[in-house]
């Protein structure tokens, strides 16, 4: 049954959802709960099965990297997972049961994210954000910041899962690579991963035009960097590592949704980045044991990426982009014998050849 706390008294629902600033620019909001699971059974938050709860969007590349790293683990037994509506409303994520969504919060019926938000501080007024890190146990929000959920998931609850998918054996964040990755995650997160929202954002021509050019000049050093000697087939070598993960949920969103929505529209990853479209193709169709099963492609739904860009706050009359057709191209499987790709690849592209 529901929880029936009185909503506390909130500032204007517009105030809390505004994204850019008087002066055109957009600044996203910093986590406000920052605790940690971890594998000691004596720490405040000790990794234990169904106990935790992850509140995603399927739209939200944030959201994506965590819902990424479940699968990726195998973790879909150990933490539950919960998926709010695609569209973001006056009052924040909400429940619907549309396309695969829950119809109410499995945990307490809640029908709106904030409700989460304020059973666990209730003078919280700042914005509702997913993923959603929740603690059945103490009932409270234990972190709301996707980069450090994804090394929770990484490590601690390893001792559920059988060795091949620890991270002794998987080396998503290996120790040799930590000061290439971390330089990498700060240039990606400032002008890509949050650069192509401060462009889409942006309500004055400057705003736009200092976050356009640097986003492209970032896409360029990153073909660059998968030209180079030991970055290939991943951003890092032999190993699918948390940059890949990181740039994957941003990059599967260009073509589909930021270029067009969001202007990002000096070029398309398609047609004028060959290597990071084979990269991202490569992840994508990866149905193999490097994937489990492809946890890039499972967790990725195009529509509900498309929708949820195209109409926004306040703009349920907005029209959705019918392309680009398709959302994603086929890989050349012939430069790539014995890759494994999903069956219904073929399906949906006559000719296209599945191993």
């Amino acid at each position: 049954m529901a929880d029936k706390q009185p909503e506390p008294t909130k500032a204007d629902d517009r105030e809390i959802f505004k994204q850019a600033g008087p002066d055109g620019e957009f600044r996203r909001q910093n986590a406000q709960f920052r605790s940690y699971v971890s594998a000691d059974p004596d720490s405040e938050f000790p990794a234990e099965k169904d106990r935790y709860v992850l509140y995603i969007v399927y739209g939200c590349p944030w959201a994506h990297r965590t819902n990424i790293v479940l699968h990726l683990k195998g973790l879909e037994s150990i933490i539950q997972l919960v998926v709010l509506d695609y569209k973001l409303g006056p009052q924040g994520w909400f429940f619907s049961g549309r396309l695969g969504t829950d119809k109410v919060d499995p945990i307490y019926g809640f029908t709106h994210l904030r409700q989460l938000y304020w059973k666990a501080d209730p003078s919280y007024d700042k914005r509702f954000t997913v993923p959603v890190l929740w603690d059945k146990k103490r009932e409270t929000l234990v972190s709301n910041e996707s980069s450090e959920i994804i090394r929770m998931l990484y490590t601690e609850f390893d001792e559920f899962l059988p060795e091949e998918k620890r991270e002794a054996a998987l080396k998503i964040y290996p120790e040799n690579l930590r000061n290439e990755i971390e330089d990498m995650n700060e240039w990606v997160y400032e002008t890509i991963n949050n650069g192509v929202y401060k462009t889409g954002f942006a309500t004055t021509q400057e705003a736009y035009d200092s976050h356009l050019y640097p986003l492209f000049e970032s896409l360029a050093r990153l073909e660059k960097h998968l030209s180079e000697p030991g970055h290939t087939p991943y951003l890092f070598g032999a190993h699918i590592t948390e940059p890949d993960i990181r740039l994957f949920t941003t990059l599967i969103r260009f073509d589909v949704a930021y270029h067009t929505i969001f202007k990002c529209n000096l070029k398309m990853i398609r047609h004028d980045f060959p290597r990071l479209h084979e990269w991202l193709r490569m992840l994508y169709w990866d149905s193999s044991d490097r994937t489990n099963g492809g946890a890039f492609k499972n967790t990725t739904k195009f529509d509900q990426i498309k929708i949820g860009y195209a109409t926004g706050l306040e703009a349920a009359t907005a029209v959705v982009p019918g392309g680009p057709d398709p959302d994603i191209l086929p890989l050349e499987l012939d430069k790539y014998p014995g890759f494994s790709v999903s069956p219904e690849a073929g399906k949906h592209y006559p000719g296209f050849s599945v191993l």
